[in-house]
């Protein structure tokens, strides 16, 4: 089967392809290969006030214009001290300066660092939220959620990973998410914990 992944980050995509690799006789196809151009329109479809309903407008989106199934998610980090901020809004939460990529992860937390203050590490408690939404397989839309708790640390630590993973610190294992390699992180993560759960239903569909 072919499922299109509609992710514009190339960091989500490889996690992504390493999540759902145990998913037998499954073609994962990125936006550029399926030919979808970048649009403005793009920038739109994440206007609701939880992970879910943005995951499912991005995912019936790019169906409608594929024709493929489609898997799309929304993912952020909720931060208790801040009322669940950045929460929905974790992309763009610096003031907009038309920034992207790295250094608009740098803007998000630099603005992350700003609002904590100096607020002791035992009152920074959150967690990373992701909701994977998959359509064209199931009548109805195919929901899966997961989170990962942690603190939000007071200076980055780790080079690897993307977006607040620098300052997400798991007091478990004493390590922020940037300091984990692909697989630790996967094993761990708001977007591993849903996109296993999506693979294990995407299994169980095939056996029926």
């Amino acid at each position: 089967m072919d499922l299109l992944v509609a992710t514009r980050s190339l960091d989500k995509m490889v996690e992504i392809r390493r999540l759902l690799g145990a998913v037998p006789g499954l073609r994962l196809i990125d936006l550029d290969s399926a030919g979808i151009a970048k649009d403005p329109a793009e920038e739109e479809l994440e206007p609701y006030e939880t992970f879910e309903e943005n995951a499912r407008s991005k995912a019936e989106y790019f169906h409608a214009k594929s024709g493929i199934p489609t898997v799309a998610d929304d993912s952020g980090l909720v931060v208790d001290a801040l009322g669940g901020a950045p929460g929905v809004r974790s992309k763009r939460f610096a003031p907009d300066r038309g920034l992207q990529g790295k250094e608009l992860d740098h803007a998000n937390n630099d603005h992350l660092m700003a609002q904590l203050g100096d607020l002791d590490l035992a009152m920074r408690t959150g967690r990373y939220v992701c909701a994977a939404v998959l359509v064209g397989v199931t009548e109805a839309p195919l929901v899966v959620r997961g989170e990962a708790e942690g603190l939000i640390g007071g200076q980055p630590r780790g080079a690897g990973g993307f977006g607040y993973d620098p300052y997400f610190f798991d007091p478990k294992i004493a390590k922020t998410f940037a300091e984990l390699d692909v697989e630790q992180k996967n094993e761990r993560s708001h977007r591993g914990k849903a996109f296993r759960a999506l693979a294990n239903e995407l299994i169980a569909q095939r056996m029926q």
